[in-house]
């Protein structure tokens, strides 16, 4: 019986110990010390002083008091399953500037080279056309005395809209607005404005004609 269980125990290790490479139970990953890339390191140039260092790398991890011209900045990822990565960067100063840069980083000349601009791009959005409400809507407005705002842009189906005046790609923001007010301005009033002061006529009409009966 002894035998038995000291088997099934070897089993049962063994069994366990093989099911090790499965990832059955999270792990998070680790960091520690400074996060440091390369667009970082690139920005670095000799003869810089303390405080532009600090700016672009942060305060050191590591900053010796008996040599306080050497800064050790030291990353550590260990993530939950893989390889652990290390990178390690050490300043040298001298007359409290950069003279010297060591470690798994280095500036890269091609990297450090200033980016180039980026290229501005005019957006040209066309102008809005508006929506007819609908005879549904216009008289519900009509019976809660409610206004629809007029809008800015007419449509290009009204009869004061003329092609002519539409704006070009080219114009400036201004002359844009300029043209736009001037469209709206010549555009004939909405139906939905007169349609209140025709129902109250047909309606004042009715009321007499019904009264003189």
């Amino acid at each position: 019986m002894k035998k038995l269980l000291i088997i099934m125990t070897c089993i049962a290790s063994l069994t366990i110990a093989a099911c090790s490479r499965y990832h059955l139970v999270h792990k998070i990953d680790v960091q520690q010390g400074n996060v440091i890339t390369q667009d970082e390191v690139n920005l670095l140039e000799p003869g810089m002083n303390r405080r532009q260092v600090q700016f672009v790398m942060g305060s050191p991890m590591i900053a010796d008091v008996f040599h306080q011209d050497r800064w050790d900045y030291v990353y550590l990822l260990e993530p939950g399953y893989g390889e652990t990565t290390e990178e390690r960067v050490t300043l040298f100063f001298e007359d409290d500037q950069l003279s010297r840069i060591t470690g798994t980083l280095h500036p890269d000349e091609a990297g450090s080279a200033a980016p180039s601009r980026p290229k501005q791009v005019t957006l040209v959005v066309p102008p809005e056309e508006r929506v007819d409400p609908g005879i549904f809507n216009k008289l519900w407005h009509w019976m809660t005395f409610r206004k629809v705002g007029e809008a800015s842009y007419v449509s290009s189906h009204d009869p004061g809209y003329s092609r002519t005046n539409k704006p070009s790609p080219v114009s400036s923001s201004e002359e844009q607005e300029h043209i736009l007010l001037h469209r709206s301005e010549q555009a004939p009033a909405p139906f939905f404005i007169t349609l209140p002061s025709a129902a109250r006529c047909f309606l004042t009409c009715l009321g007499s004609a019904i009264n003189g009966r």
